[in-house]
Order: structure tokens, then sequence, then C-alpha cells
């Protein structure tokens, strides 16, 4: 079974380091100020010749209130008329992004994130997705991966109607905890009621996927009231679940500096809360994929695990890996080929760009082949969980074990901890071994070192 797992306390606390969640290998971390507009351009010419299919992100940052615990591109305010010269500059940007590339090619993905992307009105909603149907080949037969993420609070019945007749059909629902005391140590008072309203509309209109997010680690969390939050969850029965580990990094991010660090639970504490999840979660029907997600057997990203075609990328494991990657909105990220590109995370500077006719293309990375190997072997290890030699020296024209001949003692270190197998011809990661997988890529991460690690979560 893929989604066996062993938990063995004594090998997390060794292996628990600080490192990246591999959305993308080089990470984000070596972006640089080198890539730019023409970079994209080139990129976009390739993708338009090769007529790849698309994955479409889109930014959306505005918040009408704060979690204290959030570390995403953000603008609060209860101003909604922001919103208005935001779509302005976005939709400046979606034409100035479409003329580049091929009308037919076709929109297999599309993501609305945030902020709260449901933070934009009725009539704003079919503002932007008429513009992006007029300028990008969006699906019109429900075959695709269209997914929007929702704050329960700012979501109806109607809103979810209004969605559907859009053309999404996956919902992503921020919940986090249950806990009233923990959600007002966050600032985000949320019932359980208001969350069944919004999975009973999405059900009822027959969106395909569910998919909830929990955060352990959070300020006044026990093991037991996460506990009953994750069976409170269950009885929902969502489609996909992610159980995120809570970093507490209030030099970073300065809403998190409202948080009383008194009050966080001990690295114990969240292993007990983590292992009870995943107790809970494996009783229930759920699958592990990997990385804190867990998927009901039927799901695609089950499906595709267990068919060895699921993939990794910014919107995290996919089964859309294949298609090109374009970020819309500020600060989002596009993958393209072998470039990586990321537009200015200030919504002023993005804003002023896009009002001169610039796109706001402030830093990326081209990859090199070395890059390419390294993020095929994390790819692999990440999703599947395994690796065999011969398929990355087919693919690269390498003797596997010669051109990581350096990295070979760490990895036999591994195997004698039971977190891997290393045989003749494969790696295998173990039950043991499947929490901390980071760990494991880890070794195969060029920059790693380079790097300070308190820039990343810890692996649990």
């Amino acid at each position: 079974m893929l989604d066996a797992i062993r938990w063995d306390t004594d090998l997390i606390r060794r292996y628990d380091l600080a490192g990246p969640r591999y959305t993308s290998y080089p990470t984000a971390v070596q972006f640089n100020s080198q890539v730019g507009t023409f970079d994209l351009f080139h990129a976009l010419r390739d993708s338009r010749k090769a007529q790849r299919p698309l994955s479409l992100y889109v930014h959306v940052p505005f918040c009408a209130n704060i979690c204290y615990y959030c570390a995403c591109n953000k603008v609060i305010t209860k101003d909604r008329g922001r919103a208005q010269p935001y779509l302005q500059r976005l939709e400046q940007e979606i034409r100035l992004i479409a003329c580049h590339l091929d009308p037919t090619q076709k929109v297999e993905q599309l993501h609305f994130g945030g902020g709260t992307p449901t933070f934009l009105s009725h009539d704003e909603l079919r503002q932007l997705m008429a513009h992006l149907r007029k300028h990008f080949n969006l699906l019109d037969d429900d075959s695709g991966d269209y997914g929007i993420e929702i704050d329960p609070r700012e979501a109806d019945w109607s809103t979810m109607g209004l969605l559907r007749d859009l053309g999404f059909n996956r919902v992503s629902i921020g919940l986090q905890d249950l806990d009233p005391a923990v959600q007002r140590a966050v600032n985000r008072l949320q019932s359980l009621e208001e969350t069944r309203a919004v999975i009973d509309a999405a059900r009822t209109l027959q969106f395909r996927s569910i998919n909830i997010d929990l955060i352990y680690g959070l300020p006044r969390q026990t093991p037991e009231n996460f506990a009953r939050t994750v069976e409170e969850v269950i009885r929902l029965q969502p489609d996909r679940l992610s159980v995120f580990n809570y970093a507490h990094l209030p030099e970073r991010f300065m809403p998190q500096r409202r948080i009383n660090s008194n009050e966080l639970p001990t690295p114990a504490q969240k292993l007990e809360m983590l292992q009870r999840t995943i107790e809970q979660l494996i009783s229930a029907g759920y699958r592990y994929i990997g990385m804190d997600h867990f998927a009901l057997p039927d799901d695609e990203l089950a499906i595709a695990q267990e068919e060895s075609t699921l993939q990794r990328n910014f919107q995290g494991y996919t089964t859309h890996g294949h298609c090109d990657l374009i970020g819309l909105g500020v600060s989002a990220i596009s993958q393209i080929g072998d470039l990586y590109c990321q537009n200015s995370s200030d919504l002023n500077h993005y804003q002023n760009a896009l009002a001169s006719m610039q796109l706001a293309t402030s830093r990326g990375l081209l990859c090199n082949a070395d890059d390419r190997l390294r993020r095929a072997v994390i790819q692999q290890l990440i999703c599947h969980f395994s690796l065999e030699y011969a398929d990355i020296e087919q693919a690269f024209n390498i003797d596997f074990q010669g051109y990581f001949g350096e990295l070979w003692p760490q990895l036999q270190d591994m195997a004698k901890d039971g977190l891997i197998e290393l045989d003749r011809d494969r790696i295998t990661i173990l039950p043991a071994g499947r929490l901390l997988v980071r760990s494991v890529c880890m070794v195969f991460d060029a920059y790693l070192e380079q790097h300070s690690r308190q820039r990343f979560s810890r692996v649990i």
C-alpha cells in the first residue's frame, strides 16, 4: 500500500530538519533579478511552438480580515473598492501574456488563490472570468480542473452557485482549526456551521472535489482539541485534506508577531498531534499522498500516485505537471519549460509596471542541465517514494551512482537508519521515511548549504 506509514519518533527527531517543500527545484530562494520579461517572452514563444497545454494561476491578494498565522502575500483592507484598479492591471497582464501564446493552447487547469478570491464581488468575478475566457482557451465541457480557494466567511450559497456557473469545479476551503480558543488566538473566528454550509452547497452544485486545509502547531492547540477538529472534519468527508505544520517565523512575517509564543504547543505536542491525525485519517480511509496531503482512494491524486503519474509544482501535488504554468497577479510564479519567473510581490510596483504597459516580472531562474536532472530525481522521490536509476540514466545520459557518488555516504546512513532502501538499481523510501521524504530530497539539493535553513519550515 502506497499510503503505509510507520511512525518512528526517534527517526523523526533526528531528521526533522528545516528545508524546502520542493514545489520547485531549484526553489524560489534561488531566483535572481537577472531573469526578466525578455526571458518570459522567449519561454512563451517556445510554449506556443510546442503547443503545450496550460495551467493558469490567478492571485487575488485582498483579505477583509487578518489571520495571524498567515504567510501568504496579501493586502488587508475593508475597502472593497481597492479590487477594481487591481483587476484593471490584472486584465492588462492577461492581454500581454496571451498575445504571445497560441489561442488553441488548452487551459487544462485553473486556480484562483490569495488572499481571499471571493473578496471580489460577483460582478468582478464575472468580469475577470470573461476576460480570461476571451484571451485563453478555457474548456467549456467541465473536463478541466478549475479550482478556487474559499474562506467560508466570505462565501454563501449564491457565491457558490456563481462560481459553479463560471466554470469552477473544485474548491479548497481554509479551516485550520475548529476550537474557539485557537480561533481567537489567531484572529480567525469561523464556525463549523459556516464551513458545512459551503461544503453542502458545493456538493449540491456538483463541484467535483473538495479540499480542506488544517494547521497543527497553532497557539492554544493541544493534541486533544486538535483530534476533535480532525474528527469533525472527517465527518465532512472532503475528498482531500492538507494538514500543514505551522512555522512560527515572526521575524519574517509581521502578522505572526501578534501570536503569543508562550501559547504555542511544545515540539512533543506537535508530534503527538501529527501522529494522532495520521492515525485518524488512515483509519477513516484516507491515503497519505505525501508532504502533509491526504486523499480518498478514488481521488485523482491517489489514483495518479498508484499509476506513477503524480507530479508536483507550485500548486502542490498535481496531475497537470506537464502543463506550462502561467502565474497572473502580484507575486505569482510561472513555470514555463525550464524557466521560473515571479511577478513583483509589491502591489504598487506590480500595478505601476502594468500601468506603463510593462510586465511586472521581477526575478526568476533558468534551469541548467544539473538543475533538470536533480529536479527529476526529487520529483520521483517526493511523488512516488521510489526512483529507478535506469529511468534517470536514460533520460539524462548519466551513470546515476557515478554522478551522485559524493552523496552515497549520506544515502547509506539513511539506509542504515531505515529511512530508505538502497538497492543496486533503485532507491525506495520505506514506511518509516515517508513522513521525512523532504529530508531525503535535501540530500540531492545542490543549493541547500548556500542558504540559511531558517528561511524554511521544519519537515514535521
